[in-house]
Formats: C-alpha cells, sequence, structure tokens
C-alpha cells in the first residue's frame, strides 16, 4: 500500500515539475517575443514552413468535412422537413467547431510533430548547447519565430478550411441533393453573426498558440524527460507524446472556450 502512494507521489511531483518548466518556457518565450530585436526573415521562413505547406491538406480535409456534414445535415433535416436550414448548419457547424478544432488537429499532425522532431534532434545533437557557448539564445533565435508563425498561420489556415467546407457543402447540398440554392445561402446569412466568427477566430488563435507551445517545449526539453530516454528513440518517444498532449490540449481548450463564450 505504502509502495502505491510512493508511486502516486513521484507521479504527481513529475507532473508539477514537467509544468512549471513548460510554463516558464512559454513566459520566457513571450518575453523574447514582444523584445527586440525583431527579425522579419525567420519568421516568413516559419510561415512558409506552417502555414503554406498546410494550405492542400487543409483544403482537401475542409472540403470533406463540408460534404459529410451536409450529406449527414440533409438526412437528419429531412426528417423534420427543414432542409432549408442546411446552409445555416453547415455553416456553424464549420466556423464554430469544426474548422478551427479540425485545422488545428491536422496542423499538429503536419508541422506540430516535424517542428518537436526538429528540436528535439538539435537537442540531441548539441546544436542547442552550441548555440549557448556562442552567446545565441535558442529562445529568440529557434523559438520566436514559430511561435509567431504559427499564431498568424493558425486563423489564416482556419478561414481557408471554413470556406472550402462551405463551398463542398453546397455542392453536396446543392448540387446532388437538390435543396435549393438561394435558401441555403440565406439561411446561412440570416444565422451567422459576428460572435460566431469571433468564436472561430479566438480559438485558432489559442490553438496556435497551445501547438507551438508544446511542440517546442517536448523538444528543448528532451534532455530532462524521464519517460522519453535520450537519442533516435527518446526524439520519436517524445514526438508522439507531443502529437498527443497537443490533440487532448486542443480539445479540451475547444471545450472551455466555447463555455465562456457561448
Amino acid at each position: 500500500m505504502l509502495k502505491v502512494f510512493e508511486k502516486l507521489g513521484e507521479r504527481g511531483l513529475l507532473f508539477l515539475e514537467q509544468a512549471g518548466r513548460m510554463g516558464v518556457f512559454l513566459g520566457y518565450c513571450l518575453f523574447c517575443l514582444i523584445s527586440p530585436p525583431y527579425k522579419l526573415r525567420p519568421v516568413v521562413r516559419q510561415i512558409q514552413f506552417i502555414g503554406s505547406r498546410s494550405v492542400f491538406v487543409i483544403l482537401f480535409t475542409g472540403a470533406f468535412t463540408g460534404m459529410v456534414l451536409a450529406l449527414q445535415g440533409y438526412y437528419t433535416l429531412r426528417k423534420f422537413g427543414s432542409e432549408g436550414l442546411l446552409g445555416s448548419a453547415v455553416a456553424l457547424s464549420l466556423i464554430r467547431e469544426l474548422g478551427p478544432v479540425v485545422a488545428a488537429l491536422m496542423v499538429i499532425g503536419r508541422a506540430g510533430s516535424a517542428i518537436c522532431a526538429e528540436i528535439g534532434i538539435m537537442r540531441n545533437s548539441e546544436q542547442i548547447d552550441a548555440l549557448e557557448c556562442m552567446a545565441i539564445d535558442p529562445c529568440r533565435y529557434l523559438m520566436v519565430p514559430k511561435f509567431i508563425a504559427a499564431v498568424i498561420s493558425m486563423p489564416l489556415l482556419t478561414f481557408i478550411f471554413d470556406v472550402v467546407g462551405i463551398i463542398g457543402g453546397y455542392l453536396i447540398g446543392v448540387v446532388l441533393l437538390g435543396v435549393n440554392a438561394g435558401t441555403f445561402w440565406q439561411s446561412m446569412y440570416s444565422s451567422v453573426a459576428w460572435q460566431d466568427v469571433q468564436m472561430g477566430l479566438i480559438k485558432s488563435l489559442v490553438f496556435g498558440l497551445l501547438i507551438v507551445w508544446i511542440a517546442t517545449a517536448k523538444g528543448f526539453y528532451l534532455h530532462l524527460e524521464r519517460t522519453g530516454g535520450f537519442g533516435a528513440e527518446g526524439v520519436s518517444r517524445n514526438t508522439t507524446n507531443a502529437v498527443v498532449l497537443s490533440s487532448v490540449s486542443v480539445l479540451i481548450w475547444d471545450y472551455l472556450i466555447t463555455s465562456w463564450m457561448l
């Protein structure tokens, strides 16, 4: 019985240690973000990596998400004779919930895992230690451009996802299932308010910050992870942990923001 409490205490201390470390890391990165010098080229390079290279997967998933929403929504609304509300259902579902969440999950899988592996390999091969030896701040040099790029790219990717999803829903609902085009757009126009767009915008900003924070912190503190180990195996485990933690955090914060803004 004593061993059980000992194990629980050890787990609790480990969690507090990791949470405190990541909190200090986030605070220092935000401080570096608002303090000069400011360099534009690294930020543009990271926007190209996080944002531009994610456009294809966002277009693809957005289109099929909108199509599935229209298909499921049509057969659900038809039971109540409310097919005319299909545009409203598709738009609100995408703008308020599915757009920010699914876009964030796609970015986690494509860019977040790569960022964590990159920083972890740099820690593993002592490149970060070399930067510190040359009096170059790793957070300012490596992390800040990624933070800025993620916070800029995530809302833009979410808006692209929403627009493509609505077009996909239009194609299925109007072209394939025969819903009146004017009714589709009018129901969307009358039901979507600025508050809905604002909710999606705030979610995308928070998700972008969460993704880059967890990915960079997990890679930066690879050498302090007790469960991941060091070397190639440690990088792979840490990257997996970062993806899982980022995905769970996105879903938790999705609920918290929704409950706060409704």
